[in-house]
């Protein structure tokens, strides 16, 4: 019969998004995590490489500052753009696209020398560091909201591509060769641009926008709700970046450690806040986002200001910079899970490009204020003091205003 629906396809159009095949959300979230893990990698080449190359180039610290900066820059801001292209072309495009792009800068990184050309291409790799947006929209359609929030924060690992990057990339270029660490990496793009795009599905009953991406960037730019979220991540991940960032001159001038050391020590900071995000994500499906965040700010706080207070000895430094890893982890994985539950469904991935544009950006603020800070008193107590007020604050504002933006939106 003409225009009769067949009752299996009734059925096919009720079911909602994460029930489209039984492995089907699975294995989109492992193969957004790779690719957010694999970009992410790419995007953190320049940083170990850093020294070497200012010692090669006789470079002042601040050139090397700005090579290392550049990429980092590029794929905060870039995440905007990139956020709304995922929510008008899907994951499925974006993922393969943004993999394919950053091939480029990395190619050309192992091939050129000048200082000039180096920026050049690290303008570029910061294509890598924007396929957090492409990510959390997708990963946020295949789950529920029950579960969005742990699988949001196992996707969220990803970001353990740049610990990765700092075990690997001058290991393989000192055994093997300058070049080595780029064409691994080369390989590895392309391979999973290939599979990504032969493998990744649209969730069923995804929302694409209608209207122009310049109107979604200016809609969402007006939603209150859009910067509380980029407050909350600056704090949480842009802690956790600022102290991945800085921790290594902080231990070096403040306990007079090796640079392996020192180095060791921050890795282990930054591995502890990797396993932490999706701990933060599966405590908010289970309690809820808001009283998430509100302990691992307040938390963040007052370690913080114990670590302020005793600087001198080191097992409280110890215990002080891992809680402080743990706890601003976790709070990246639960604002993600918030982000999963206040912003609009068809707006999600416009969104996420300001949380991640904020996120990055935070980071490279604190270290600014710590240098300068240590430049005038030769103490770092009042940066970290500084730093418990704006946790303390994001907790308090946590508690009195996104309480009610997530209970108006339940």
């Amino acid at each position: 019969m003409t225009g009769a629906r067949r009752p299996g396809t009734a059925r096919a159009a009720a079911r909602p998004a994460g029930a489209a095949g039984r492995g089907a959300p699975a294995l989109n979230l492992g193969l957004a995590t790779a690719g957010f893990m694999l970009n992410f990698w790419a995007w953190a080449l320049l940083g170990p490489l850093g020294p070497g190359i200012r010692e090669r180039l006789d470079l002042s610290f601040a050139a090397q500052s700005l090579l290392v900066a550049v990429p980092v820059v590029v794929g905060s801001l870039g995440r905007i753009p990139v956020g709304v292209l995922t929510d008008r072309l899907g994951a499925r495009v974006m993922f393969p696209l943004v993999s394919l792009a950053t091939i480029v800068p990395v190619l050309t990184l192992g091939f050129v020398s000048s200082y000039p050309a180096l920026v050049a291409c690290g303008f570029f790799l910061g294509i890598g560091g924007t396929a957090f947006a492409v990510g959390v929209p997708h990963v946020s359609n295949w789950y529920p909201p029950q579960r969005r929030g742990a699988a949001l924060g196992i996707f969220g690992i990803g970001m353990g591509g740049t610990a990765i990057a700092n075990f690997t990339t001058v290991r393989l270029a000192d055994q093997y060769g300058y070049q080595t660490p780029f064409l691994v990496v080369t390989a590895l793009l392309a391979a999973y641009a290939a599979v990504s795009f032969l493998l990744l599905r649209e969730p069923p009953g995804r929302q694409r926008p209608t209207t122009t991406a310049w109107t979604r960037t200016a809609d969402v730019a007006r939603l209150s709700v859009t910067w509380q979220l980029c407050f909350l991540y600056a704090v949480g991940f842009g802690g956790f970046v600022a102290f991945s960032v800085y921790l290594p001159a902080y231990l070096r001038i403040a306990y007079g450690l090796t640079p392996n050391d020192a180095a060791l020590r921050t890795a282990g900071f930054v591995v502890l806040a990797v396993i932490a995000r999706p701990v933060g994500g599966w405590l908010s499906d289970r309690f809820h986002p808001v009283p998430v965040l509100m302990w691992c700010f307040g938390a963040t706080a007052l370690f913080a200001v114990v670590q302020a207070f005793e600087p001198m000895l080191m097992p409280t430094a110890t215990i002080a910079f891992l809680s402080m890893a743990a706890l601003l982890g976790a709070a990246s994985g639960a604002v993600f899970a918030l982000v999963g539950r206040v912003a609009p469904a068809d707006k999600v991935g416009s969104v996420t490009g300001f949380v991640g544009a904020a996120g990055g950006l935070g980071g490279f603020v604190p270290p600014l204020i710590m240098g300068w800070v240590y430049g005038l008193e030769h103490s770092y107590a009042i940066g970290l003091m500084l730093l418990s007020d704006v946790a303390l604050a994001a907790a308090v504002y946590t508690a009195v205003r996104m309480r009610h933006q997530a209970a108006s939106q339940a």
